[in-house]
């Protein structure tokens, strides 16, 4: 009787890739689609304009934008050939301050365009041709992560093409609806929200979260003991109350190396705010207006944010707070993607992907509220944190060191939450930023806490 050959070992399925290509290519669209908005809206000359020596001119975002594309996903992901190495030096973020970028010679608005089209026009050739479940044991392409970082990226150069658009001088070029006339509003039950002491878990990892950055990872467990932290983000009233009472010249509120910026600087307001006939009054992408006093306040430093607290007799809160306070489900004691659960945001969430030119004001989203009921965590501004931007433990760079390593240490301050400006792509309960204590022109605002 003849042996019985052996049943064979079955293939597993091959999983469906299209949902992650779609999103891929959905992701790139968009971003370059804002890309083209924040370009498009002015002249060749302002392009090529130096707005701000804090600013890059926007021609180099643009063909950085492309360049960055090329290096990791043409050359990096593909094998391909480069395009123009001669320009690589010139778009390398560290090899120029912004303040001499306009020294160099820059791709000029038009090279740039049709570079930077000629690079999303092979990525996208490639997107298609590319399994995104992994390859050669890089993990670029697990998931798709390569092509999620750059669409990141891309919307990270966004906002600061936004943020050249609020320093530059001259009429308004980008409009938008005022997020009051569309933001679901009610207004917040109580001033401040307790959030219990405990451990949570804070960060997240590439299976929870696949385009996780890496200053995001990994997930571990952090310690809180009880506290106190605002429903919503300080106010412009909350804020300007602070400057009548004489805050800007009282140093006891003021971090001394605060105290002598505002004193070298001679500021006495946040950035873009002046006082006329009584009345306070912003500019605004070319616009100017009364400032808002329901709106979350804008354009402040962490010193400015930190003397605020002082003087409400309240501090900022740590990094690992206010992600307790976003993330943390007490019923479940799990920590969700976002404030109101795992589901991406859409408008009746949040305030983000420059929808509007403004943040909405403070009691708008109850949707995205925290299973603490938290306000506004999301969206509207960046929100300075106390602590310094620091490694998790286990922190590992990936894919490389001049993401987040090289910025960690006691310079630079943790902001959370996103703005108006970011994109849903680049925001999340976990995404980190961080800046200079110094930095105004951000979209920056702040909430605040107190020991129970």
């Amino acid at each position: 009787m003849a042996p019985t050959a052996p049943a064979p070992t079955p293939t597993p399925p091959t999983p469906d890739l299209t949902p992650l290509r779609d999103q891929a290519l959905a992701e790139l669209t968009a971003a370059r689609a804002r890309t083209a908005e924040l370009t498009d809206a002015v002249t060749d000359a302002e392009l090529t304009a130096q707005h701000s020596p804090l600013m890059s001119p926007l021609v180099w975002d643009l063909a950085h934008i492309g360049n960055q594309e090329e290096l990791w996903l043409l050359r990096r992901v593909g094998g391909r050939e480069p395009i123009r190495p001669e320009i690589d030096p010139l778009y390398d973020a560290f090899a120029h301050p912004r303040a001499d970028r306009p020294n160099l010679p820059l791709l000029g608005p038009a090279d740039a365009r049709s570079y930077a089209a000629e690079v999303r026009g092979r990525v996208f050739d490639l997107l298609e041709r590319t399994p995104l479940d992994g390859g050669a044991g890089t993990g670029l392409l697990a998931d798709g992560f390569a092509f999620g970082m750059i669409a990141q990226h891309e919307q990270q150069h966004d906002e600061t093409m936004l943020i050249t658009h609020q320093l530059r001088k001259g009429p308004a070029v980008l409009t938008a609806p005022d997020p009051a006339s569309e933001a679901p509003y009610e207004p917040p039950p109580v001033p401040e929200v307790l959030v219990p002491s405990g451990p949570f878990s804070m960060g997240t990892s590439a299976t929870a979260e696949p385009w996780s950055l890496d200053n995001e990872r990994p997930a571990h467990r952090r310690q809180t003991g009880a506290f106190h932290i605002d429903t919503v983000p300080v106010t412009n009233a909350a804020f300007q109350a602070f400057i009548e009472d004489g805050g800007y010249g009282e140093p006891r509120w003021w971090a001394p190396e605060g105290w002598e910026q505002i004193r070298r600087n001679d500021i006495g307001a946040p950035l873009f705010w002046h006082q006329e006939a009584g009345q306070w009054l912003r500019r605004r992408f070319g616009v100017t207006e009364p400032v808002p006093p329901d709106e979350p306040v804008l354009h402040v430093s962490w010193y400015e944010a930190d003397a605020w607290a002082r003087w409400a007799g309240r501090r900022l809160p740590t990094e690992a707070e206010w992600e307790k306070a976003a993330r943390y489900d007490p019923v479940s004691g799990r920590s969700t993607r976002y404030p109101w659960g795992d589901s991406p945001p859409t408008p009746e969430h949040a305030n983000l992907g420059q929808r509007h030119l403004r943040p909405a004001p403070v009691g708008s989203y109850p949707a995205g509220s925290s299973p603490l009921g938290v306000r506004q965590l999301i969206g509207d501004v960046w929100e300075w944190t106390s602590s310094d931007f620091l490694p998790y433990p286990g922190f590992r760079a990936f894919p490389y060191r001049e993401y987040s390593e090289v910025f960690f240490g006691s310079a630079h301050k943790v902001l959370r939450g996103g703005s108006f400006a970011v994109a849903p792509v680049a925001c999340r309960g976990t995404f980190r930023n961080w800046d200079l204590p110094v930095r105004r022109q951000i979209f920056s605002g702040f909430r605040t806490a107190r020991d129970v």
